[in-house]
């Protein structure tokens, strides 16, 4: 007579079949997208009857939420232990960039539906975009206004504006690899671009002594050029 099994066996088995699921969610809309998604498409690439997918998500729309919320909130995490972390801001933007794009190395299709089928995508309309994104947004800030007071940021950059203009780059950098503009098995280049990402973002908003020069500099220049260009002189009279 055989043993039954225990509630915790029975509940790691349906932990790893909801991840099965779930993974090969991932894989199908990373190849078809969202709308070329089908739920028989991820029973058979999860290699699971038809009607156990919905035994543990409603529908499409669930899956695609519970894909944004496990890579989203991975993310929001690394990035936050970064934010909050000791150290200059230099080094904490080339971090953030680092988890960035060590998220795309590790998992490529997760980050391509992320950015496509979610971020972008119609599709995404469904899950509340607005407060997962500035949520990030805010969080950042708070790391530039820190960076700010500690007399490390140009006086004239905003704070908030500086973290969305830092989250758009890595972004876009990532886009360049999840589209195919960039091969994303050359890992030489995946280091170049957050690299580049970090640094030329880096170069327009720290302050430098060469930044503080620059506005004397050119507030100086129209008086040199005065003093520089010759009298006219007056016509003679007949």
């Amino acid at each position: 007579m055989g043993q039954q099994k225990t509630a915790p066996e029975n509940g790691t088995r349906e932990s790893e079949r909801r991840r099965t699921i779930l993974r090969a969610a991932i894989d199908v809309f990373a190849r078809k997208g969202y709308h070329g998604c089908r739920i028989a498409d991820v029973a058979k690439e999860a290699g699971v009857a038809y009607g156990l997918v919905y035994h543990y998500f409603k529908n499409k729309d669930e899956l695609l939420e519970t894909v944004f919320e496990t890579g989203w909130s991975g993310f929001i995490a690394r990035a936050r232990a970064v934010a909050e972390s000791e150290g200059p801001l230099v080094e904490k933007v080339h971090r953030i960039a680092d988890v960035a794009f060590e998220a795309y190395r590790v998992d490529p299709r997760a980050v391509k539906v992320l950015i496509l089928e979610i971020a972008r995508s119609p599709a995404g309309a469904r899950i509340n975009r607005q407060t997962a994104f500035v949520d990030v947004i805010r969080l950042s800030a708070q790391m530039f206004t820190r960076a700010k007071e500690a007399g490390e940021l140009r006086p004239d950059v905003d704070p908030l504006l500086a973290s969305a203009l830092l989250f758009g780059s890595i972004e876009m950098g990532l886009t360049a690899f999840v589209v195919g503009l960039a091969d994303a098995r050359d890992t030489a280049m995946l280091e170049r671009a957050k690299a580049q990402i970090a640094d030329s973002f880096l170069h327009g908003v720290l302050l430098s002594p060469a930044k503080e020069e620059a506005p004397r500099l050119q507030d100086e220049a129209p008086l040199k050029r005065e003093k520089a260009a010759p009298r006219a002189r007056a016509p003679k009279r007949g």
